[in-house]
């Protein structure tokens, strides 16, 4: 994948996205919601926590949940590893560890690019994936950063 802009009409303002992958698939969010990437640290898992909670770390003295983004969008979970990445994000004044098994780049994509998610997408799925963005020679979903968060996580940094 290159770096290069992807856009399409003139007169749109384009934005910024993290592009990364989890699974098979390269997903993006805006680039307004990351506040740092980090490697993978080991979390503390939470008892009764949801499933696509990895549990928390500790970043500079804040309790920071993880949640495993393939596990939050029904994909198969693998153990992650020195590669695997942590997006940390903030949205609706929480701040949360987005697990993914490896960034890969920055970027640039005009608004009128982004197609919308196909009717053959379940509910959930359309309520994680804002587009479609057709880039080179893969399709790259755009994710809505504040769906793919619980509504109230008391323990998020």
């Amino acid at each position: 994948m290159s770096g290069a802009p992807i856009q399409a009409a003139q007169g749109v303002e384009p934005q910024e996205f993290i592009a990364f992958h989890v699974g098979e698939q390269t997903y993006c969010i805006d680039i307004i919601a990351v506040r740092e990437i980090r490697g993978w640290t080991p979390a503390t898992p939470l008892p009764h926590a949801p499933p696509f909670v990895r549990g928390v770390i500790n970043l500079r003295g804040s309790v920071l949940p993880v949640v495993d983004l393939a596990a939050r969008l029904g994909l198969p979970i693998k153990e992650p590893t020195a590669r695997h990445a942590v997006i940390v994000v903030q949205s609706n004044g929480q701040i949360v560890g987005l697990l993914v098994e490896a960034v890969s780049n920055i970027m640039t994509i005009s608004a009128d690019a982004i197609q919308p998610t196909p009717e053959v997408a379940s509910d959930l799925s359309r309520s994680f994936i804002k587009g479609i963005v057709a880039a080179d020679k893969e399709v790259i979903s755009v994710l809505i950063v504040k769906n793919l968060l619980p509504d109230s996580m008391p323990f998020a940094a």
